[in-house]
């Protein structure tokens, strides 16, 4: 029986051919793998890759500092290159620099923020660490009521603090000078004269930020081994020997943290002596940001208040320096 033209297999597709019609690979030759799954594009590259996602989530973090970080900080400083404002803005290279360093009201905003930083830092933080000590004590019953109690002052807002000292520290009607006159004393000008301006200042500060600075030494406190203590008092070291070579060496990263962290407050100090004082009386408890609050809106020298800001930022950056160089751990 002959097959139909349509039937017929070439000569070299016989062998090739199986005993139920299926092809076979010819000896030596590479075996295709089935598909499994859809063909992918050619030509096109994945957006999400591995190595791409973890730019793609801190993309918004990125444009987030760019927009409202670096781009206001880059502006500043072109506009403490100008003076005029405006369209009647011009370039006037370190013109404000200049006479920064000859403005005798900058220097008295710097004198009276440095003797507030020396006064209240120092005053500050050892109250702090007293009261840190003081919790930290096993025989010191309802601790945690006592802790919350002492940061509760630094939740309350700057501006309320202010408004309610300058009821307590009034002249006339002032909580203060009343418990003041229990004991014989004459009232005390606390707002109204310059020295006593400063104290009322430095007594606000102390009361607001004591607190938070005792609950991280607390916390410092705590992670301290106890062995070490231990050891130390079957050497025969007494309270202030355990003091001098345990505790502050233990906490020596806690201190720098504070100090630094507290002197760059006191630096930008604005809100408790603008609600109190108003930088009175007589510039008395004028500070650098108060200064540079008052050229930048109320004169609206735009130019001079970004060449103050660009200067306080240079003196907080020497101060960090210097504290971390001198407090930082010596390896």
């Amino acid at each position: 029986m002959s097959l139909a033209p349509s039937e017929r297999l070439p000569a070299g597709n016989a062998a090739a051919e199986g005993p139920a019609g299926r092809r076979h690979a010819e000896p030596g030759s590479p075996r295709r793998r089935p598909r499994t799954g859809p063909a992918r594009p050619t030509g096109r590259r994945r957006l999400l890759t591995r190595g791409s996602i973890p730019y793609v989530l801190i993309m918004p973090a990125v444009l987030g500092f760019a927009v409202f970080k670096a781009y206001p900080i880059a502006a500043s400083f072109w506009i403490s290159l100008t003076t005029g404002n405006g369209d009647s803005a011009r370039f006037a290279g370190l013109a404000n620099y200049r006479r920064l360093l000859s403005d005798p009201l900058f220097w008295t905003a710097l004198k009276n923020t440095a003797l507030i930083l020396v006064v209240q830092v120092p005053l500050m933080l050892g109250l702090a660490l007293l009261v840190a000590l003081g919790l930290n004590h096993s025989k010191v019953w309802l601790r945690p009521l006592w802790r919350l109690g002492v940061f509760i002052p630094s939740l309350t807002g700057l501006v309320a603090t202010g408004v309610m000292f300058s009821v307590i520290l009034n002249r006339d009607a002032g909580l203060l000078n009343w418990v003041l006159s229990l004991f014989g004393i004459d009232p005390v000008n606390w707002l109204g004269s310059s020295f006593w301006a400063r104290i009322g200042v430095v007594l606000v500060l102390t009361w607001h930020y004591t607190g938070y600075n005792a609950v991280m030494y607390l916390a410092g406190l705590q992670g301290v081994p106890k062995e070490l203590y231990e050891a130390a008092m079957v050497d025969g070291a007494g309270p202030v020997r355990r003091f001098l070579s345990i505790t502050l060496p233990q906490l020596r990263p806690i201190l720098l943290l504070t100090v630094v962290l507290s002197t760059i407050g006191t630096l930008q100090l604005f809100d408790e002596p603008y609600v109190l004082t108003g930088g009175g009386p007589d510039n008395a408890t004028l500070t650098v940001t108060m200064y540079l609050y008052d050229n930048g809106f109320k004169y609206f020298d735009f130019g001079y208040a970004s060449a103050l800001a660009y200067a306080l930022a240079l003196i907080v950056s020497v101060l960090g320096v210097l504290q971390v160089r001198l407090m930082g751990e010596r390896r």
